[in-house]
C-alpha cells in the first residue's frame, strides 16, 4: 500500500510540473521533473541491489547435490585439518547421501543414506535418514544461509558442531 500512495503522489507531482511548466514557459520545471524522476529509478535501483546483497539464498533441492568438505574458514588448527582430512560426504541426483570416512585421500568406510526435503517456508530444508548410524549424522543439519551460500552445521554426538560447505577436496599443504 505504501508504493501505491509514493508512486501516485510522484504521478501528481509529475503533472503539477508539467502544467507549471506549460502555463509558466518556464525550463525549470522540466529540470525538476527530470531530477526527481532519476532520483526515484536511483533510489528503486539502490534498493534492489540492497535487497539482492541482504536476502538469504532461499534452497530448493537442486542446490544440496553435490560434494561437501569440512569448513575450514570458521576455525583453524590441527582438530579442524583432521576433520577435513576425515570426514566428507555427497549428495547424488538420486537423493542418496554417501557419508565417508576418510584417511586424507583414501575412502576407509562409506556409510549409505536417504535425503528428503521439507519446505516449511519459501525455502527448503534438508532430512537426512542414514541406513547406517553415524555420530555426525545422528541429526538433521542446521542450515545457514547467506545471499549466494549455504553451510551445514551437523550436530556430531563426539564432537559437537561440524561445519559442512559445498566444495571438492583437496590435499591440505
Amino acid at each position: 500500500m505504501g508504493f501505491g500512495l509514493g508512486a501516485l503522489a510522484a504521478f501528481f507531482l509529475s503533472a503539477l510540473l508539467l502544467i507549471f511548466g506549460f502555463v509558466t514557459k518556464d525550463a525549470g520545471y522540466a529540470k525538476l521533473l527530470g531530477k526527481m524522476w532519476i532520483g526515484i529509478f536511483g533510489l528503486i535501483f539502490l534498493a534492489t541491489i540492497v535487497h539482492s546483497i541482504t536476502s538469504k539464498k532461499e534452497l530448493r533441492r537442486e542446490d544440496y547435490y553435490g560434494q561437501y568438505i569440512i569448513n575450514r574458514t570458521y576455525f583453524k588448527g590441527k582438530q579442524t585439518d583432521w576433520q577435513y582430512n576425515t570426514y566428507r560426504f555427497e549428495i547424488k541426483e538420486n537423493d542418496t547421501l554417501y557419508f565417508y570416512v576418510t584417511d586424507k585421500n583414501k575412502i576407509l568406510q562409506t556409510l549409505k543414506g536417504r535425503i528428503s526435503t521439507t519446505t516449511p517456508n519459501e525455502s527448503v530444508r534438508l532430512i537426512v535418514n542414514m541406513i547406517q548410524p553415524y555420530h555426525v549424522l545422528n541429526t538433521n543439519p542446521t542450515i545457514y544461509r547467506s545471499a549466494w551460500s549455504f553451510y551445514f552445521v551437523f550436530k556430531s554426538t563426539k564432537y559437537n558442531n561440524m561445519f559442512f560447505t559445498k566444495g571438492k577436496w583437496k590435499p591440505l599443504d
